[in-house]
């Protein structure tokens, strides 16, 4: 059986973690309905702002909740094996759509961070495809590192 030691991430840790990951879960309300998709991202660590590619067909589920102007969370996380240990952060704010007409060079590099899928499954042609850019700067960001030790007898 094995204990667990929690502790909370400091900063420039919790900066290094979601800058080396790739992937996350977000996660979108509306009213009392949830959803959550898992996605690929970029951040900038020096201004605290995850950088989302998220593509959508313009009926699907997902178009209609970033319709909706949503309050996100972010879900970040990662378990390394054999050190047993557990990582994950959470940032929680608005997302903010940046429309074409406002990416400057800085922004372009910043969304080349944001990785695609190794695979796509899409069921319609890519013609038929919304890719839509937004920033998450989160209003709450935190993050837990979590070891287990091996118990040992007193």
């Amino acid at each position: 059986m094995s204990l667990a030691r929690e502790t909370e991430m400091a900063p420039d840790e919790l900066d290094a973690f979601v800058g080396q990951q790739e992937t996350g879960v977000l996660s979108l309300a509306r009213d009392d309905e949830p959803y959550a998709i898992p996605i690929s991202y970029g951040y900038d660590a020096n201004e605290r702002v995850f950088y989302l590619r998220l593509v959508s067909t313009p009926e699907s589920e997902k178009r209609r909740y970033l319709s909706s102007s949503p309050r996100a969370r972010l879900v970040v996380y990662d378990e390394n094996r054999p050190e047993s240990t557990y990582r994950s952060v959470v940032a929680v704010g608005s997302l903010a759509e940046i429309p074409p007409g406002e990416l400057t060079v800085d922004r372009i590099e910043q969304y080349g961070e944001a990785k695609r899928p190794l695979f796509e499954i899409w069921a319609n042609s890519k013609q038929d495809l919304d890719i839509q850019l937004y920033t998450l700067e989160p209003a709450e960001l935190s993050g837990r590192r979590t070891e287990l030790a091996a118990e040992t007898d007193a």
